[in-house]
Order: C-alpha cells, then sequence, then structure tokens
C-alpha cells in the first residue's frame, strides 16, 4: 500500500509542485494552491512562531526563509547570509534553530570520519516541504520550476523527505570531501551503510564521485534515484532506479539484479 500511494503522488500532475499539506495538494488549481501556501507562510511566521516561543519579526523571518529555499539542498554558510541580512552567525543559526524545530526546515549533518581526506563538516539544509520551497521561490507553475536553477536542488529535496518518511532510517547523513566527492544521503539502516544520490536526469551515469563514496564508505548498496521509471545497473552493488523502487528495497524487497 506504501509503494502503490508514493506512484500514485509521483504520477499527479503538479504534485511535487503543491506536496504535502493536503488542503494544497487537493486545491482545483495550481493558483489557487499556491495562494493557500501563500497564506500559509504569512500565518506561520506571524503567529505560529511566537506561540513556540520565538520572537523574530515576520518579516526578518521571511527574508531569512527566502534565502535558505534559495540555498535549498547546499552547504550551509550562516556567515554569509548573516551579511546578507546584517545579522550575525549566531543570529542566524538561532533563526535556523528555530525553522529546524518547527519542522520546517531540515539541517542535515555531515558524516566524518578517520579517512585521508579532508572532510566537510558543515551541514546542508533543505525547505523540507517542496510546496512551500517553491511559494518561498515564487515557482507557480511546472514552467517555472523547469527554468529555475532549484530544479536540482527541488527535486534532491523531495526525494530526501519521502525516502526518510517512509523508511525512517536509524540514522542520516551526507557526506562530501574538500576534493569534491560526495554523497546526497548516507543512511545507516538496519545495521548497513546505504547510500542515495539524487539525480535530476534522464538516465544518470556512473561517475567518479559515486565510485569513492562507495569504496571510501565502504556502502552496502548505492541507490541512484532519478524521475525515470526503470531500474538499471550502472556498478556493482550501484542501481539507478526510480524514488518508489528506492524506497521498496530499504523497505526489504529484493531490487534489482546485480
Amino acid at each position: 500500500m506504501r509503494g502503490r500511494t508514493l506512484e500514485r503522488h509521483q504520477q499527479r500532475p503538479a504534485a511535487r509542485l503543491r506536496r504535502g499539506f493536503p488542503r494544497a495538494y487537493l486545491a482545483p488549481s495550481l493558483q489557487a494552491s499556491f495562494a493557500w501556501r501563500e497564506d500559509f507562510i504569512r500565518t506561520f511566521l506571524a503567529r505560529d512562531l511566537a506561540e513556540l516561543g520565538v520572537r523574530v519579526p515576520a518579516t526578518t523571518m521571511r527574508r531569512f526563509w527566502t534565502m535558505v529555499a534559495h540555498c535549498s539542498g547546499g552547504i550551509w554558510n550562516g556567515s554569509a547570509i548573516g551579511s546578507s541580512l546584517g545579522e550575525s552567525h549566531t543570529t542566524i543559526r538561532r533563526h535556523l534553530d528555530a525553522l529546524s524545530s518547527a519542522l520546517v526546515v531540515r539541517v542535515l549533518q555531515p558524516w566524518f570520519e578517520n579517512l585521508a581526506k579532508r572532510q566537510v563538516k558543515s551541514p546542508k539544509v533543505y525547505v523540507r516541504d517542496s510546496g512551500l520551497l517553491h511559494a518561498l521561490l515564487s515557482v507557480r507553475s511546472q514552467t517555472d520550476l523547469d527554468r529555475h536553477p532549484q530544479l536540482g536542488a527541488s527535486w534532491e529535496g523531495f526525494v530526501i523527505e519521502q525516502l526518510l518518511a517512509q523508511t525512517r532510517p536509524g540514522d542520516s547523513y551526507y557526506w562530501r570531501t574538500q576534493a569534491g566527492a560526495e554523497l546526497d544521503l548516507l543512511l545507516l539502516h538496519r545495521g548497513q551503510r546505504w547510500g542515495v544520490e539524487v539525480k535530476y536526469a534522464d538516465a544518470p551515469r556512473l561517475t567518479p564521485s559515486m565510485t569513492t563514496a562507495h569504496d571510501d564508505l565502504k556502502l552496502h548498496r548505492l541507490l541512484v534515484v532519478y524521475p525515470g521509471e526503470r531500474s538499471y545497473r550502472l556498478a556493482p552493488k550501484v542501481e539507478a532506479m526510480p524514488m518508489q523502487a528506492a524506497v521498496e528495497l530499504l523497505h526489504g524487497g529484493r531490487g534489482g539484479p546485480w
């Protein structure tokens, strides 16, 4: 049942544009959905955060959240955002913690261990609901999204949220070296290390970065999730697959041939 529900969510037109809030998802049009999400953001910032004890002006937090949206899927640089807003990096960190505690932003921590490589130790950030991400970016239609520089980041965040919500791993991280090798998602799942690389491409191929992540992190398997319909092997224990197939595999399904 879980897989069929996810499949219907993927196939419905503009589902990712609207994302998870029922009234946004079920609105009669994209315009109505966008209007509801805009109203939600205003209400959340003006009322809900205050009820959670956050005493920051709504306009300030809206600017901050919009900046987070523009760097969603990127390495967190609080000093740069603080400079843009004219606030200290410690204040910016408090803003981030407030949105993270309110479950509208995900702070994905880095995985690092004693490897012979310099590893990035700053977190990555995501706006958790892609519908809210698109509202913050003023993305109103699929055409807008297709032309937006955050297109790939939107897909990456959507996949990560779906996998974490559907599979509930023990722990989740990302991994990146100073030399540029990276892994979008490292799951400590059922006593094994699973890697997930998210690609917004018609037919992703094996990259040196994937090979490095697989070998250095000693992954049980590496899943390359893309918006296609078939699964195919890229290398031993490395397979490209749709998101639904990745969810089923992490739930203990057989997966594709190796």
